[in-house]
This record gives C-alpha cells, sequence and structure tokens, in this order.
C-alpha cells in the first residue's frame, strides 16, 4: 500500500513539474543583424534575406520611428531598393527591425568582415577609412600613408565604444556613439557615428558593426 502512494505521489510531482514549465515564460529573443534587400511596393516593406530568394515584412521595432526614418532617408518611400543591415528579431514571416547598423541606396550584399575586421568606419573631405579587427587597427587617408595599430577590445559604455593606441611614433583615438548617421556622398545611413583622431587630425564619419 505505502509503495502504490508513493507511486501516486511521485507522478502528482512530475505533472506539476510538466505544469510549471509549460507555465515559466520563454526567454525573450535577442536582436541580430539581418542582411537582405528592402523594397516597398504601396503601402507594403518586404525584406528579402541575402542568398534567399524569399520575401517576408518589415516592421519598425524600434519604438520612435526611427528605423523607417533612417530608410526613408536613403530613398526607401521613393520606391529606391535598399541594401539593409538591420538589428532585429524574426517572428514567423516578419522582421521586427529595432535598430539599423547599415542602409545603402542601390547596394549588394556584404558579407559579415569576420575577425579581420569587426567595425568599419568613413568619411569624407578627407577621404578616410578605417578597419578595426581582432589584432590590427587599419586606417586609410586620402593623399597619406596607411597606418596599422595593434587591436585590443573596445572600451564599451551605454550607447558608445571607445578605443586608444600608440605605435612607432603614431597615435590613434576613436569614439564610436550609437546615433544615426548619414553619409550623402555614399548614400547611405549607418547606426553609429565615428570620431577618430591620428596624430592630431581629427576625421568625422559614420561606423557600423561588421
Amino acid at each position: 500500500m505505502n509503495s502504490r502512494l508513493a507511486i501516486v505521489a511521485l507522478a502528482a510531482f512530475v505533472a506539476a513539474l510538466s505544469v510549471r514549465a509549460e507555465e515559466a515564460p520563454a526567454k525573450p529573443e535577442k536582436p541580430k543583424l539581418a542582411h537582405g534587400q528592402m523594397l516597398k511596393y504601396g503601402e507594403k516593406i518586404v525584406f528579402s534575406p541575402c542568398r534567399d530568394r524569399s520575401y517576408i515584412e518589415f516592421q519598425d521595432a524600434s519604438g520612435d520611428g526611427s528605423v523607417l526614418r533612417g530608410l526613408d532617408e536613403v530613398g526607401l518611400s521613393q520606391g529606391k531598393k535598399l541594401y539593409v543591415e538591420l538589428l532585429g528579431i524574426l517572428d514567423g514571416n516578419l522582421l521586427k527591425a529595432e535598430r539599423i547598423n547599415l542602409a545603402k541606396t542601390e547596394g549588394h550584399c556584404q558579407l559579415p568582415g569576420g575577425r579581420s575586421e569587426i567595425w568599419r568606419a568613413g568619411g569624407n573631405e578627407p577621404g578616410w577609412v578605417l578597419a578595426f579587427g581582432d589584432e590590427v587597427v587599419q586606417v586609410k587617408r586620402l593623399g597619406q600613408a596607411d597606418l596599422v595599430f595593434p587591436a585590443a577590445p573596445l572600451t564599451l559604455a551605454p550607447g558608445a565604444a571607445s578605443y586608444g593606441v600608440a605605435k612607432d611614433g603614431h597615435r590613434l583615438e576613436l569614439r564610436f556613439e550609437q546615433q544615426a548617421c548619414r553619409d550623402t556622398m555614399a548614400d547611405m545611413i549607418t547606426g553609429w557615428t565615428a570620431s577618430v583622431t591620428v596624430d592630431g587630425q581629427v576625421l568625422k564619419g559614420c561606423a557600423w558593426q561588421r
């Protein structure tokens, strides 16, 4: 009799655990970068992932409409085809975009930068490009010799990332801030501004994650 009661009690305990597991809320999905092409048809906006011929719908999940405003700045509402990199969550047949990493008119799909290029930044007047990787930081400036510095993890703060290093008599300081940056010459918008100082020369531009 005691053994039967024990079995019944164990079954009830297991059933209670199962109910609790079902009732436990699922962990929120972490936003990821979605790479693809975007176009507006009438009132509908569609997104096509890179290397995929399927189409899914788009939703601005920023909370303040900033994603859609940024996309419109580079021609979405004018019917232009965009290459976009959006930080968001895929929910069935819907991409819920929270932030823009990069949006460019008539751009082509780009592979992630990998270890050699975690971040990229650039600007105009004068023209410059910076590639920040796991091991080195490369800086190219119009009319000047290229520079290569050793890399280390960026110093992170809410909405910002910074780094400083010196090598062979040269000094590099950089700061990325999380706010929309428009490059009119490249007809693109990114999610970060960039301020880079090389040997006292201050370079301003846009940055994005790779």
